[in-house]
C-alpha cells in the first residue's frame, strides 16, 4: 500500500520557489508510489496569474492541491493568523484522509506538523530549509529593537528546539547546517539528511539553446556579441549584497570596458540603475530583465560569468542558493563568496572563484583570474551540477527518509 503524505508549505506554489523547489520533487516522488496532498499558502496576485497553470501541472502529476490565502498585514500578527489557518486546515485534512506522514517545509509548516504529531501521533519530517528564525533577523525583516519582533523571535527559537526534538527526521540544506545542529542543538547525527536546493537539469541545460536563440536575446537586450556579460539571477535586497556586486562590476568595467551587467530579476530597474550611477556606471552598461521560469535559461545562456554575494551571517550556515545549481547546469562559471557549502563546492569542482574580502584589491585579483574561466569547458561545469545538485539525488534521499520513517514509526 502506498504511503499517503500531507506536504505543508508556507511558500506558495505560484511563486518561483514553489515551482523550482517543491513541485519537481513531488512529481518524481509520486512516480515512486507516494500519494501527496499539497497544502500551500498562496499570494492573491500570484494565484490569479499562475494558479490555473499550477493546478494543471499538479493535477497531471496526480497531486491533490489545497490552498489558503496569504495574509500580509499587519506585520507579525498576520503570520499568527496564517499559522492558525494552516493548523486548522492541516487537522481537517488529516481527519479526512488519515495521512501516514506529514512533510513540513520550513518553520510555519512545522508548527502545523507538530500539532498533528501531538494530537494524532502521526510522524512528521522537518524539512527546515535553513535557520528561518535567524534569517528573519539577519535579512532585516525582524528588527529585535522592536518589542513585538523580539517577542516573536524568542517564541520561535523555543519552538525551533521542539521541532528538532519531536520530528522523526530533519532535512538540512547544507553540511555546515548539519554540523551546527549536531554541535549546538544536540541533534543526533543519524536524524539529519542533507539535500541542497537541487536544480531541474532538464530545464536548465545550455545544450537546448541554439546560437540563434542566444542572438535573439542579445538583440532584445541590445548587447553586441563582442560584449562580455556578467549576470545576476534572482531577487535583491535582504542578505543579497547588491552594493558589493556593483562595486565589483565597477572594477570589472575598468579592466574589461566591454562588460555588461545583466540582472535577471523581478526587482524594479530604477533602484539598480541608481546604485550603479552612484558608482559612475552608466545605464548603457546595465540591463534589468524580468523573466518567467521558462525563460530564465534563455537569459542565462548569454552569460560569460554569473555572480552572487550573500551576507556571511549565522543563518547562512544552512543556506543553499537555488541559483547555484541552475547556473552551473547552464555551464556558467560562478563568482561568489563562501556561505553554507557554496564555497567548498566551487573550490572542489573548480568551476568558479570564491572571494573572501569585499575590497578592491580582492576584486582585482578575482577579475584577473576570471579571464581564465572563459576557457572552462561548459560540460565540466554542468557535470559538477549533476554531482551536487541533480534533482534525482534529492528524490532518492527523500525516498530513503520516507522509508526510514515508515519502518521506525
Amino acid at each position: 500500500m502506498s504511503k499517503k503524505i500531507l506536504y505543508i508549505s508556507y511558500d506558495g506554489m505560484t511563486d518561483p520557489l514553489g515551482q523550482s523547489q517543491v513541485i519537481p520533487y513531488l512529481r518524481e516522488l509520486t512516480k515512486l508510489g507516494f500519494r501527496f496532498t499539497l497544502l500551500s499558502v498562496e499570494k492573491k496576485d500570484k494565484m490569479a496569474k499562475n494558479g490555473e497553470h499550477v493546478k494543471q501541472v499538479l493535477a497531471s502529476a496526480g497531486i491533490k492541491w489545497e490552498t489558503l490565502p496569504f495574509t500580509s498585514t499587519p506585520p507579525v500578527l498576520s503570520k499568527l493568523y496564517d499559522q492558525i489557518k494552516l493548523n486548522t486546515k492541516a487537522s481537517q485534512l488529516h481527519k479526512r484522509h488519515k495521512y501516514d506522514l506529514i512533510h513540513c517545509r520550513s518553520y510555519v509548516a512545522a508548527e502545523a506538523g507538530l500539532k498533528l504529531f501531538k494530537r494524532f501521533n502521526v510522524p512528521f519530517l522537518f524539512d527546515m530549509r535553513g535557520f528561518w528564525v535567524d534569517e528573519r533577523v539577519d535579512s532585516g525583516l525582524w528588527n529585535l529593537s522592536n518589542p513585538l519582533y523580539k517577542w516573536f523571535y524568542k517564541i520561535y527559537k523555543r519552538k525551533e528546539r521542539e521541532y528538532f526534538a519531536k520530528s522523526n527526521h530533519i532535512i538540512s540544506l547544507t553540511n555546515k547546517g548539519k554540523e551546527e545542529l549536531v554541535k549546538n542543538y544536540q541533534v543526533v547525527v543519524d536524524k539529519i539528511s542533507v539535500i541542497p536546493c537541487c536544480a531541474d537539469l532538464q530545464h536548465f541545460d545550455y545544450r537546448l539553446i541554439t546560437e540563434e536563440k542566444k542572438q535573439e536575446i542579445r538583440n532584445q537586450l541590445n548587447i553586441d556579441s563582442s560584449k562580455k556579460v556578467l549576470t545576476y539571477l534572482g531577487s535583491l535586497g535582504g542578505w543579497y549584497m547588491t552594493n558589493e556586486m556593483l562595486d565589483f562590476f565597477a572594477v570589472l568595467k575598468a579592466k574589461i570596458p566591454e562588460a555588461i551587467f545583466l540582472f535577471i530579476t523581478h526587482d524594479q530597474s530604477a533602484g539598480i540603475i541608481k546604485l550603479a550611477a552612484d558608482r559612475g556606471i552608466g545605464t548603457e552598461y546595465i540591463r534589468v530583465q524580468a523573466a518567467a521560469r521558462n525563460d530564465v535559461p534563455l537569459y542565462l545562456s548569454i552569460s560569460d560569468w554569473s555572480i552572487f554575494f550573500i551576507k556571511d551571517v549565522y543563518s547562512k550556515k544552512a543556506s543553499s542558493p537555488t541559483k547555484q545549481g541552475e547556473i552551473m547546469a547552464m555551464g556558467i562559471p560562478i563568482i561568489c563568496n563562501d556561505i553554507g557549502d557554496t564555497g567548498s563546492i566551487i573550490n572542489e569542482s573548480g568551476v568558479g572563484l570564491v572571494i573572501d574580502k569585499f575590497e578592491e584589491t580582492n576584486y582585482s585579483e578575482i577579475i584577473q583570474a576570471m579571464k581564465g574561466l572563459l576557457l572552462t569547458d561548459k560540460m565540466l561545469i554542468r557535470q559538477s551540477a549533476e554531482k551536487y545538485y541533480d534533482l534525482k539525488i534529492g528524490v532518492i534521499t527523500y525516498n530513503n527518509v520516507y522509508q526510514q520513517i515508515n519502518s521506525s514509526s
